[in-house]
Order: structure tokens, then C-alpha cells, then sequence
């Protein structure tokens, strides 16, 4: 699948103002892939100077993978809180354009709007895929929320500066929940949605799981060719 090209900032300035000029790119119409058939999984392993970036793309309705690549690199940018994104996008769009199917929906460990800038990894994947895109986070980053009720399904608002930044979404009874946002052509009701036929036994959808995995195994490839 084709990427659009992204541009290489040398300071967190100069990232800042491409996140500025890329929001305004953002599609929050909705609704947005309800069940959709291809969804991908996005995931970064790193170790020392070395990452290992993954996407596997899954059947959404068996679960079953159809296919997965990865991409072996350097992190493009010093670690930032709010500019994570320009670390891993380098080897994240080298793999995704490796894909020979298109996903109807692309998963991301991390943030979409519930982001400093309202501009997370998800959005910013978004903008240069074209595709509909959602973050799932494993905590919170920013935002104020009470806790949702204890049953599977039950959620609550996550709010930024009195706005809904995402929901805080509970995908097994009495487990720790998740922290979805949107990222690109999909609006929050079917993003959550999409989450919980992600999660039909486990807290993490089965796309973060399935590209974790192939992240961390890549990563030790790449670790025992560099010796």
C-alpha cells in the first residue's frame, strides 16, 4: 500500500509545527469502519539504538492473521513526550508499505486525540495513510476520567481541557481498562465498538497482541544479526 512521504524534523519546534499543520488534515466525521473486514495491528519493539516496527493484519472476523511485515531501523527522533510518533514512523510506514492487502482499519498502541496536541500517533498515521484510524492505550497519558463500571463494555469519558479526548473503556469484567481515542475517519461510538470485537478474551485487542508479538521477535532478530 502507498504512504505519503513524512518530513524529518531536527527539533521538537519543528516537529510541533508539523503536528500543527497536519491537524487540520484530520477527518472526525465518522462513523467510520463498523466491524470491518482487514484490521491492522501496529506495534515498535526497542533495544539499545536499534527498533524492530510491525503491522499484521488480521481478519476481522475469524481474528486470524492474514498478513504481517515488519521493517528493522534506528529511532528517527530523541525521545519527546507528545513526539513519540517521529521516532517510529520512519520503519512504520516502510512496513506499511510492504502491505500487499489494504486494511480497512488500522489499530494503534498509543493515542489518537486523548494526545497534548491532539495529535497522537493514530492521527498522525492517519493523515498519511488515509485510513481509518484508532488508538488503543494501555494508561492513560493525558486527560481527567472517572473510573467506568466494572462489567465488560462499560466506559467513561476521558476529558482534556473540558472536551472528550477519548473514552476509558473496560474489555474484560473487573480488569484494568483501555483508553481509546480516534485517529482518522472514525468516530469514538464505533471506535469503541471495534475495540470490544477486538478483545473476545483478552484486555488488549488482538491486533496489539499479534503485531507486540511480531515487534519484539523481529527486534531479536535484528539484535543477533547486529553481534
Amino acid at each position: 500500500m502507498k504512504v505519503c512521504s513524512i518530513a524529518a524534523p531536527a527539533t521538537a519546534e519543528e516537529a510541533e509545527a508539523i503536528q500543527d499543520a497536519l491537524r487540520p488534515r484530520l477527518d472526525l466525521s465518522g462513523p467510520g469502519p463498523r466491524d470491518p473486514a482487514l484490521v491492522a495491528g501496529v506495534d515498535v519493539a526497542y533495544a539499545d539504538d536499534l527498533l524492530a516496527a510491525a503491522v499484521v493484519v488480521l481478519d476481522g472476523t475469524t481474528l486470524d492473521v492474514v498478513e504481517q511485515v515488519t521493517a528493522r531501523g534506528r529511532p528517527a527522533f530523541d525521545y519527546v513526550p507528545g513526539l513519540l510518533a517521529f521516532r517510529e514512523l520512519p520503519s512504520l510506514v516502510e512496513a506499511l508499505e510492504r502491505l500487499t492487502v489494504t486494511p480497512d482499519l488500522i489499530v494503534c498502541d498509543g493515542y489518537g486525540l486523548a494526545h497534548p496536541r491532539r495529535f497522537g500517533l493514530a492521527c498522525h498515521l492517519g493523515v498519511l495513510t488515509g485510513l481509518p484510524t484508532i488508538g488503543v492505550g494501555k494508561t492513560a497519558f493525558v486527560g481527567s476520567f472517572e473510573p467506568p463500571g466494572r462489567e465488560r463494555g462499560s466506559w467513561s469519558e476521558l476529558l482534556l481541557d473540558g472536551r472528550v479526548a477519548g473514552r476509558v473503556l473496560r474489555t474484560r469484567d473487573g480488569v484494568k481498562p483501555v483508553f481509546v481515542s480516534v485517529g482518522h475517519r472514525v468516530d469514538l461510538e464505533t471506535a469503541c465498538h471495534d475495540v470490544l470485537a477486538l478483545t473476545p478474551r483478552h484486555r488488549l485487542p488482538e491486533t496489539t497482541r499479534a503485531a507486540d508479538r511480531l515487534s519484539r521477535t523481529a527486534l531479536k532478530a535484528a539484535l543477533a544479526a547486529s553481534t
